[in-house]
Formats: C-alpha cells, sequence, structure tokens
C-alpha cells in the first residue's frame, strides 16, 4: 500500500502547491487522520504533542475551507479563530498560516499581549479571515469593541493543558460564551486533566477523538531513576548532584512559577548558572533565558510544565524531577526533553512522602517500575493504574446548522 500524500487528501490546489514549496508532500500520522475528517465539518479532540504536525492538521483543512467562500470587496469579521497560550505559539501559528496560504487572498492577524496594540487594532480594522490570540489580549480587545466574533464559524483551541497551566481556562470560557455557538470546534492538549476533560465536553460537539500518543522510545532510550527524599532535603540534593560536571545541560522541572525561581535563585547563590522560565515572565524575560540555556551561560534551566513542550534544545544531558508532576503525561513530556534524536541521557525524579501517588501513576503509565538510586522505596508505592478521571458526564447538544449534512448520528 502506497503512502498517503497531501494530494490525496482533497486540499485545494493553492495549498497543495504551497505544500509542494516546502518540499511537504507526506502528512504526518495527525494530518492524515484529522484532514479529511475537518473537511466534513465534524468537531475534533486531538491528544497530541508539540512535534507531531498539529497546526498543519487544523490550517490547512481551515485554509481549504475559508478559501471557498471570502468576499474580497467588503469588510471581513473573523471567520476562525484560534487561541494559543503563548505569544510564542500563537506567532508560530500565524507563521505556518503565512506559509500555507500564501496562494490564497485570505488574510490572517496575531493579536498577543506585551506589545502596543495600535498595529494590531490597525490590522483588524483591515479585515481578517483568521484571526490568531492569546486570551488576555482577545479579551481586552474585545472590551474595547475591537473585535467581533459573531461571524466565527471554526474554533481552535491549541494546547489547553497550557491553558489550564497558566491560569487561562477561565479567560477562555470567557470567550466561548462570546462565540456563535454554531460552529465548528476543535480542541488540541497533549494531556487530559480533569478541567481539560470538563472544557472538551461543554466545547465539543459529537467530536472524532485522535489520539497520537508520546513515542515509547522517548521513555524506552531514557536512564530513568528516582531519589526518595524528604521535601526539605531536595535543595541540597539538587546541588549535590549538579556537583558532577558530566550533568553538561539540564532541565529542572518544577511544579509552581514560585518554586521555579526559588530553585533558580538558590542554585545561583550556590554558584550553579540557573535561569528559570515560566508563564508569568515577560516574553523578553524567557527569551534571555532559553538563550543563555541553549548557549551555554546557564548550564541549568529550571522550568515549570508549560516548557515541556515549547522547548527544543539539542544536547539536553539530564532532566530532573524536582517535583513530580499531577498528571503521568506530563512526566513522558518532561523526560522527552532529553535523549534526543538518538542521543542518550538520563532522567533523575525527587519523591516526598506527598507524591508517593504521582509515582505509582507514572509507573502504571509507562509499565516499569523505576530504578531507585537514593533513599529506600516505601513498602506501600507499588504499580497501580492511574486516575484519569473523565467521568461519563454527557455532552451539551447544541443547535446545529442545516449546512451540516455530514454530521453522524447521535
Amino acid at each position: 500500500m502506497k503512502d498517503i500524500t497531501f494530494t490525496d487528501l482533497g486540499l485545494a490546489d493553492p495549498i497543495l502547491r504551497a505544500l509542494h514549496d516546502r518540499n511537504h508532500e507526506t502528512p504526518t500520522p495527525i494530518q492524515a487522520r484529522a484532514i479529511p475528517r475537518l473537511l466534513e465539518d465534524i468537531d475534533l479532540l486531538g491528544i497530541a504533542q508539540t512535534g507531531t504536525g498539529k497546526t498543519g492538521a487544523f490550517a490547512l483543512p481551515l485554509l481549504h475551507i475559508l478559501s471557498r467562500g471570502h468576499g474580497d470587496g467588503k469588510r471581513r469579521h473573523p471567520r476562525a479563530l484560534i487561541l494559543a497560550p503563548t505569544r510564542e505559539l500563537a506567532i508560530q501559528i500565524g507563521d505556518e498560516i503565512h506559509a500555507y496560504g500564501k496562494y490564497l487572498h485570505l488574510r490572517h492577524a496575531v493579536i498577543f499581549g506585551g506589545v502596543s496594540q495600535h498595529a494590531q487594532v490597525t490590522k483588524l480594522r483591515r479585515g481578517v479571515d483568521i484571526l490568531v490570540a492569546t486570551p488576555g489580549r482577545l479579551l481586552d480587545l474585545m472590551e474595547q469593541g475591537h473585535v467581533v466574533l459573531k461571524h466565527i464559524e471554526h474554533l481552535v483551541l491549541d494546547e489547553a493543558d497550557r491553558m489550564l497551566d497558566m491560569g487561562f481556562i477561565r479567560d477562555v470560557r470567557k470567550i466561548l460564551a462570546a462565540l456563535p455557538e454554531d460552529r465548528q470546534s476543535l480542541l488540541f492538549s497533549a494531556t487530559m486533566p480533569q478541567e481539560i476533560v470538563k472544557l472538551s465536553h461543554d466545547m465539543l460537539y459529537e467530536p472524532e477523538r485522535i489520539d497520537i500518543a508520546p513515542k515509547a522510545v522517548a521513555v524506552e532510550t531514557i536512564e530513568q531513576s528516582v531519589h526518595f527524599v524528604e521535601s526539605k532535603e531536595k535543595q541540597r540534593l539538587l546541588r549535590d548532584l549538579l556537583a558532577d560536571r558530566d550533568m553538561a545541560r539540564v532541565i529542572v522541572f518544577t511544579r509552581t512559577k514560585h518554586r521555579a525561581n526559588r530553585v533558580a535563585d538558590n542554585l545561583v547563590k550556590a554558584g550553579i548558572e540557573a535561569a528559570a522560565i515560566h508563564g508569568n515572565k515577560s516574553q523578553a524575560a524567557r527569551q534571555k533565558a532559553l538563550d543563555a540555556f541553549r548557549k551555554g551561560r546557564a548550564r541549568v534551566l529550571v522550568a515549570t510544565d508549560i516548557a515541556a513542550r515549547g522547548i527544543d534544545v539539542k544536547d539536553i544531558t539530564h532532566v530532573i524531577n524536582f517535583e513530580l508532576p499531577n498528571d503521568p503525561e506530563s512526566y513522558v513530556h518532561r523526560i522527552g526533553r532529553t535523549a534526543r534524536a538518538g542521543a542518550e541521557g538520563a532522567a533523575l525524579s525527587f519523591c516526598d512522602p506527598s507524591e508517593y501517588d504521582q509515582l505509582k501513576d507514572i509507573e502504571a503509565l509507562i509499565k516499569r517500575s523505576i530504578a531507585v538510586a537514593g533513599g529506600e522505596r516505601p513498602s506501600n508505592v507499588v504499580r497501580a493504574k492511574p486516575n484519569r478521571g473523565g467521568g461519563n458526564r454527557p455532552q451539551r447538544q447544541r443547535r446545529r446548522r442545516g449546512r451540516r449534512p455530514t454530521r453522524r448520528a447521535a
């Protein structure tokens, strides 16, 4: 059986030309599965991490659909809204839309905070078909009357779990309340904590679920170990471990922004080059920290989970989980920052008595016991099935337009 190509997916010729210009001939698994279904106007729940091609999975069918029905002679209000948790991701999505749509007569705008809104407002006044936005700046412009969302036909919520990490879910729900109920909705998330499960039930109608699991090799090829340690002893243990200069480029993960700052500050006081990166940092501060880490000026980068899928730095030798994540899938994403492209890597985790349940869930997910490198494994820490939550809550039924004859029967 021959490999599927983009030509087989039914995309418009101008989009295929743009793909050819970029030497993109074969879709990724999520693109091959999602694009044909999205062209049928169904809702989608995509479980996928960065690097799977999910931006193309939603951008390509959106461009195809929107290219069939816009009028050049009248002012355009946004027909598609793409929400992203960070300005960096919003800009990246905007760049992809620009590249894929280079031969189409569609307009898009990217709006985010931390900069003057003047240029963004000017672009909105000229009219756009696709709006890519971070929640905070979008709400600001909505309140000022610069954004009209009553014409939205397509909604994409990208990296929903990062939205949750950064405290944006309330803002997202405010935006959802301002949208037409009759729309196509897509939600993408690398993990599915309970709040995201609830959000997906509220915003999606009979969605197609596409689950692109993390590559098993990311776990199997990484040397994993756990240190059983009291919480108050974690800082000392971290400094002791970093005395080993073989730990040349290290990411340390914490659960909270406050803890990330404290860990980084303590390392700097101990003479260890370190920087912190998390959602409360400005764009300039995040970029400065990332550049220092990438160029070797900072040996250690202390990060919250929002960085687990947002950092692509080569030759990371070690990942240290200063605190275990609340959901086991995040563990896989964290340790996947090392051992990339065939390189070796190691992941060390600190586990205090309050984190025993998280460790059990992680070991159940990866189907193996993690080797003990320090302390003693408590007798009650055994592998168990992780508690995924989700429940059996029925989906909210919505009125759908008559133009959607391809809806599957309930």
